[in-house]
């Protein structure tokens, strides 16, 4: 009776897909893939938004080389701005800020700091897998008109010393280019007075958290 049993159980359970359930789950597949390639990857690539989210979510950004370019060839023109380093740096006297942020696929953030003429910034930040970014600054008086770029790269980590050019926000634009989540993390201490979020739904304030992680 027992064999039985199991015969009985090991018939039910090995059914082979049917024609249709394969072709049912190829169209799917292929609908999926389409869907991602017109909401995401075209706009990321190629600078075409036919469905608006890639404006909405900044993916159009980085799809623009040449007036990226623009802005970091003024921000190279600028001497002692920007000092990268290879090594953790002492932690600049000041404020200090800690944050944590998770971006989905081809989603994009940015962090900036408010930051007077002349006061300066150590940081790092880190992340699990290769982001595009663009470090880039603009002024109160004047605004994204007179936007500044002073690195623009794909990397999974940066670290170093910044010291704000004018009086403005300063800080970063990442992107997530590959089909899985990015954990962001960003260390910072020095003359910060405060700082905001630029996502998909607009700007926020954000209050400074002092967690500075040790090096």
């Amino acid at each position: 009776m027992t064999e039985a049993r199991i015969d009985h159980l090991d018939e039910v359970q090995f059914v082979p897909p049917t024609r249709k359930s394969i072709l049912i789950g190829s169209v799917v597949a292929l609908v999926a893939g389409a869907a991602i390639a017109v909401l995401f990857v075209v706009p990321a690539e190629y600078g075409i938004d036919p469905t608006g989210v890639g404006k909405a979510t900044g993916l159009t950004e980085i799809a623009n080389p040449p007036k990226m370019n623009v802005y970091l060839r003024k921000g190279q023109q600028r001497k002692g701005v920007l000092t990268v380093s290879a090594t953790p740096l002492p932690a600049e006297p000041g404020a200090t800020d800690h944050w944590e942020f998770e971006l989905l696929p081809y989603e994009g953030i940015e962090l900036k700091y408010d930051i007077a003429e002349g006061k300066a910034m150590t940081f790092r930040w880190q992340a699990t897998a290769p982001l595009d970014y663009d470090m880039h600054a603009h002024p109160f008086v004047g605004g994204t008109d007179l936007t500044e770029s002073y690195s623009i790269e794909a990397a999974s980590s940066m670290q170093g010393r910044y010291v704000a050019p004018f009086t403005g926000i300063h800080g970063w634009y990442w992107q997530n280019r590959s089909l899985e989540p990015v954990k962001l993390t960003l260390d910072a201490a020095g003359g910060m007075t405060g700082s905001r979020i630029f996502d998909a739904t607009g700007e926020h304030e954000r209050p400074l958290a002092p967690q500075l992680q040790p090096n």
